[in-house]
């Protein structure tokens, strides 16, 4: 599986399938695509300018979309988490579908108004992704670059005190996803390009939060 359908499944609410902190949705899903093709060496950043890298075909089809918009030119990280992440919500929720690990089900509202949703069909693989995150952010474990990579992701977004089921919380495990977020882990060169991919969704967070409060205010 990709970073990215790892990403969505911890995101989405295991008893009605509603994504924690959706109104950012796009920005993480689009960091899951940057950060998996940073991983494979196939996108440099100098801090300014994301640039495409490498030759030939990628393993993934959703992955060489990503980078063909890439390739285009360079690109701010911002812009792109937008540019890639729009048109994921679909293709990889049908990927979850089709993988068993999610349904498809109509439930009426009030006996009136019909609505989809998409509630977990198979806990096993989410609860390994839990546990890993767990060790790493509650009993102190070294992560594996995925992991780290996954729980930035989740940090950078705000959505990781929002799961549902909820992981554990507290200050330390905050301070500690937030070292995750900033870089202090593994390879120097994958966790600077999850780092900028992290710094990157954090502002488009708070862009998308400020906008939110500005308007109802």
């Amino acid at each position: 599986m990709l970073i990215v359908e790892d990403l969505m499944l911890l995101l989405l609410d295991d008893e009605t399938g509603t994504p924690a902190a959706a109104g950012t949705l796009y920005y993480t899903l689009g960091g899951a695509v940057l950060v998996e093709l940073a991983m494979l060496g196939r996108i440099e950043s100098d801090g300014s300018k994301v640039r495409a890298a490498g030759t030939g075909p990628l393993p993934d089809p959703l992955l060489q979309d990503a980078y063909d918009k890439v390739a285009e030119k360079p690109r701010g990280a911002q812009t792109l988490l937008i540019t890639i992440g729009t048109g994921l919500w679909e293709p990889v929720i049908d990927r979850l579908l089709e993988r068993g690990l999610i349904r498809r089900e109509k439930k009426r509202v009030l006996g009136l108004f019909s609505m989809n949703q998409l509630p977990a069909a198979d806990f096993e693989h989410e609860a390994s992704l839990r546990a890993r995150i767990r060790a790493v952010l509650v009993d102190g474990e070294e992560p594996d670059t995925r992991t780290a990579a996954l729980t930035a992701l989740l940090s950078a977004s705000g959505a990781l005190p929002m799961l549902r089921p909820q992981l554990a919380w507290s200050g330390p495990v905050a301070r500690r996803a937030k070292e995750l977020e900033q870089g202090n882990w593994g390879a120097a060169a994958v966790n600077t390009a999850v780092a900028r991919t992290a710094a990157a969704i954090a502002a488009s967070t708070a862009a998308v939060a400020v906008t939110v409060v500005t308007t109802t205010s």
